[in-house]
């Protein structure tokens, strides 16, 4: 039987995210009643993390081992000091489950065809599907379904921004990327996505007009730059875009601002957003823990 990794919005599709989905809800009433099912009792978990990213690395650890997995971090960056191709017959002689957080989406990729234990992708250059699936679970709680969902994300096509179009791909939602000329996800990625797509996928460089009938505004922190001139660049390219206290009346009473951490204020966003009662963030990446916990559940079953 082949081994089940998740790796890709795009992997499990529609029946296997609600049905994710749907287990998360219920590990999270399971949560708070401090009933935790033991799926992973007696299983080693590997956690392998590159990078000073928090949230994801904490929420796989205390879920983990409230499901009676014993963890253990695994140290240095991947592919550096070792052999892609050797790293998962090593890990595979002593984990049940790899959680992989890579710079590379192809060195995640080339992992899992080679490991006969299951590899979940906690973040690589390309994707973020846990960190999607969590707000897709708290904007479903919000609204009562996701039919119709209305995402506009504010940003260059960045893993959170590939993510949330994969996600259009599978699910009947809406995903629309509004940036800067010049920041817009490939045009023959965008085809491909767009083919046979349950949802809508567009690009559009009309800030206001994405936002109309928005549910969802998302943003992500401002491309990296490593010289004055390309931060003075960037600046005035994407200071048009900043989200700012304005932008959030568009949002219905299910409706929700989720800026996407870290956030730079004065930046991506503006410090009265981040005040306003729609920014939800806070309390939607508590969703995480509950999908990441559902989805360890799924891939050690099978």
């Amino acid at each position: 039987m082949a081994v089940k990794h998740f790796l890709s919005l795009l992997d499990w599709g529609a029946a296997g995210i609600f049905q994710t989905l749907d287990r998360a809800d219920e590990l999270a009433r399971l949560w708070k009643a401090q009933s935790m099912p033991q799926a992973l009792r007696n299983k080693r978990v590997a956690l392998w993390f590159f990078g000073d990213g928090f949230r994801n690395r904490i929420a796989f650890e205390l879920g983990a081992k409230e499901m009676g997995a014993s963890i253990a971090y695994i140290p240095g960056e991947l592919g550096v000091h070792e052999p892609i191709e050797d790293i998962a017959g090593y890990l595979e002689n002593w984990f049940a489950l790899m959680v992989l957080r890579v710079k590379r989406h192809q060195d995640l990729l080339e992992v899992a065809a080679r490991s006969r234990i299951p590899v979940i992708n906690a973040r690589t250059d390309r994707s973020h599907p846990c960190e999607i699936l969590g707000d897709l679970l708290y904007m479903r709680r919000r609204r009562g379904d996701l039919a119709g969902l209305k995402v506009v994300f504010v940003g260059e096509p960045s893993n959170l921004c590939m993510s949330w179009l994969e996600a259009a791909a599978v699910l009947p939602i809406r995903v629309m990327q509004a940036c800067p000329p010049g920041y817009e996800v490939a045009e023959a990625v965008l085809r491909d996505l767009q083919r046979n797509a349950a949802g809508e996928l567009r690009v559009t460089h009309d800030l206001d007009d994405a936002l109309v009938d928005a549910d969802v505004i998302y943003t992500d922190c401002w491309p990296h730059a490593v010289t004055p001139e390309e931060r003075a660049q960037i600046r005035a390219a994407f200071l048009p875009y900043q989200i700012g206290e304005r932008h959030l009346r568009v949002l219905g009473e299910e409706g929700a601002f989720l800026p996407c951490p870290p956030v730079t204020r004065g930046e991506e966003v503006s410090a009265e957003a981040m005040m306003s009662p729609r920014c939800q963030n806070h309390a939607a990446k508590d969703n995480l823990l509950h999908v990441q916990n559902a989805i360890m559940e799924a891939v050690v079953a099978g």
